[in-house]
């Protein structure tokens, strides 16, 4: 069979498909209704013949004139809504189902957000346009001629859909019998003048002359989202802007474009970021605090957590400066690794002080306490960090769908602990031994007025001659 003009026009611009869905656009196929017309396909494609190029794949598909055709990338997290990216979802809160106004302003802000230096791939699936066949039964006249209204829908979806009737067993397995006319029996729409419904006198009546049959466009699949009808949106952040300015810039156009009587809705990944909003500051100042109350417990002092603490900000400039290196963005992904590193930055650090403290309380003067913990902590500290480093650069150089949360973690996560190994650990026997005589000040300082203490450093004992 020779392959369509459409097939040809998507190899050309995607390359070969060594695998694809059953329902691609090289199989010719139609629906119920609609001679002719090919029902939406679904291409699996490599995620990279898609997105490499900037963004060239995507323009030659949106040039395809035979269809309506877009790339859809995978949600980041599976299940989490349909595509990867954002998704806005247009609402028409007036009264009535106006499908046309909503499909209008649905392509004036898909067109106008491509047009947008910081978003990419705007799309929808909504179409209002889409031809169908209205059947209008006269209930009035089919009761007239004693035939139920219910028993003229029946013989519709039997003869046209299918109706199941029951099943069997047969040769060890079951099998489902449905009704249906024969296909050459339900091809164009003046077959369903040629049907028949059986009346209350066990006569047959045909369809025909109960039905008007006509051709229209409405929609092919009506959303309610929230309980108003609505049309779905997709897009994504243009490289080097973030999530957050992609659904700024979406929100800004939604006000200045939509009448009063239209609104919107953020659904996905979307919504779950609007909703957590600016969180990530309280997430890294309790994870912060957590980390310091532990190691005040654990010390018994309110000072010597805080040279671990100290070292957090060392940590995440690695990060700022690995994310700038590779042109990356401050996501949710981000975040997770910034907050992973809160611990990873830590750990170095208490490997430092725990040591030191122990010097300390033998009695080795301060100065050389930091500097020997420094020295006998450095060999665990570089084994234990690059083997964590190595061990998540398969995530920093991850491709494929989903691979860009994948690198924003790996970018983060790398970066934050190369700072944390080379650049911190030169800072905590600083932070160290400014926090211990600043203990000690504070206890001279309270033993003077007369009041204890809160906490109390070790004090430097010289060893007995």
């Amino acid at each position: 069979m020779k392959k369509p003009a459409l097939g040809k026009g998507l190899d050309a611009i995607l390359g070969p498909r060594p695998e694809r869905d059953a329902r691609s656009a090289d199989e010719p196929r139609t629906e119920a209704g609609a001679p002719g017309r090919r029902a939406p396909a679904a291409l699996l494609v490599d995620i990279e013949k898609v997105t490499a190029g900037r963004g060239q794949p995507r323009r030659k598909l949106a040039a395809v004139q035979e269809a309506v055709v877009f790339a859809v990338v995978p949600p980041a997290i599976q299940g989490l809504g349909v595509s990867g990216g954002f998704q806005m979802m247009l609402q028409l809160k007036g009264a009535g189902f106006d499908f046309a106004k909503i499909g209008q302003m649905t392509d004036e802000m898909v067109r106008d957000g491509n047009t947008q230096s910081g978003l990419i791939g705007l799309n929808t699936s909504f179409r209002p346009g889409y031809p169908q066949i209205d059947a209008v039964v006269d209930r009035v006249k089919a009761e007239n001629v004693n035939v139920p209204v219910g028993s003229v829908f029946s013989a519709l979806q039997s003869y046209l859909g299918s109706y199941y009737v029951n099943q069997f067993n047969k040769f060890a397995r079951t099998y489902q019998v449905y009704v249906q006319a024969d296909s050459r029996y339900r091809l164009e729409p003046d077959d369903i003048r040629r049907l028949y419904v059986r009346n209350t006198k066990n006569q047959m009546v045909p369809l025909g002359t109960l039905t008007d049959v006509s051709f229209k466009t409405a929609p092919s699949v009506v959303t309610l989202y929230n309980l108003y009808p609505a049309a779905p949106i997709n897009g994504m952040a243009a490289p080097g802007y973030s999530s957050g300015q992609a659904l700024q810039l979406m929100e800004d156009m939604a006000a200045q474009k939509l009448p009063a009587d239209m609104g919107f809705e953020w659904t996905g990944m979307s919504f779950q970021e609007k909703l957590v909003g600016n969180q990530a500051i309280y997430v890294f100042a309790i994870a912060s605090l957590m980390v310091f109350l532990v190691l005040a417990a654990q010390y018994e002092s309110w000072t010597d957590p805080a040279a671990v603490i100290l070292v957090v900000p060392l940590a995440m400039l690695g990060t700022v400066l690995a994310l700038i290196a590779r042109h990356f963005d401050n996501n949710v992904y981000t975040q997770i690794g910034l907050v992973l590193l809160i611990a990873l930055a830590a750990k170095n650090a208490i490997l430092i002080v725990e040591y030191g403290r122990e010097l300390l309380a033998h009695g080795m003067p301060l100065m050389e306490a930091a500097v020997e913990a420094s020295r006998r902590r450095l060999r665990p500290i570089l084994m234990t960090s690059f083997a964590f480093i190595l061990g998540v650069v398969p995530l920093a150089i991850a491709k494929g769908a989903g691979a860009a949360s994948r690198q924003a973690l790996g970018t983060a996560v790398i970066g934050g602990m190369l700072a944390s190994t080379l650049i911190a650990i030169l800072f905590v026997p600083v932070y160290y031994v400014l926090m211990v005589r600043l203990s000690r000040w504070l206890g001279r300082k309270k033993n003077k007025t007369g009041k204890e203490p809160i906490a109390r450093a070790p004090v430097e004992e010289k060893a007995a001659e």
